[in-house]
């Protein structure tokens, strides 16, 4: 499907992406393999206490939004912000498509896409879509 914004909703467990445009929408899911659950540091152990990001995942993630021209990361807590860092570290195509970062708790595929057309809404209104040339022509 042929669509220029994408939203995807992330934690350290699963994410899920809708690709979309006006009239049509495409949803898929990725799951990490290794991490499952939350994380508790316990008192006494050697270390952070947190598990390594699962750069695999990220990896899945990146590839499921692949064709994107802008893309919304939004999640509940630190997974949005590691996807982030991840995609400017291996994936710059899709890392420039990022327009923004939204703490969202657990929505419904339904509700998240509905956030997210309302938040490229806004954006579509506020100027020109990312990658356009702004200079005035000579």
């Amino acid at each position: 499907m042929d669509n220029f914004h994408a939203v995807v909703w992330i934690d350290h467990d699963e994410a899920h992406v809708i690709h979309f445009n006006r009239d049509a929408d495409e949803e898929l899911n990725v799951r990490s393999r290794h991490r499952k659950g939350h994380l508790h540091h316990k008192r006494g152990q050697i270390g952070s206490g947190r598990v390594p990001e699962d750069q695999q995942f990220f990896d899945h993630v990146s590839a499921a939004l692949t064709g994107a021209k802008e893309i919304l990361i939004v999640g509940p807590a630190s997974a949005k912000d590691e996807f982030g860092k991840h995609l400017r570290a291996y994936n710059k195509t899709l890392a420039a498509a990022v327009v923004g970062f939204e703490r969202v708790d657990h929505p419904t595929d339904g509700q998240l896409l509905k956030f997210a057309r309302h938040y490229f809404h806004a954006i579509d209104q506020m100027g020109p879509a990312l990658g356009e040339d702004l200079r005035p022509a000579r």
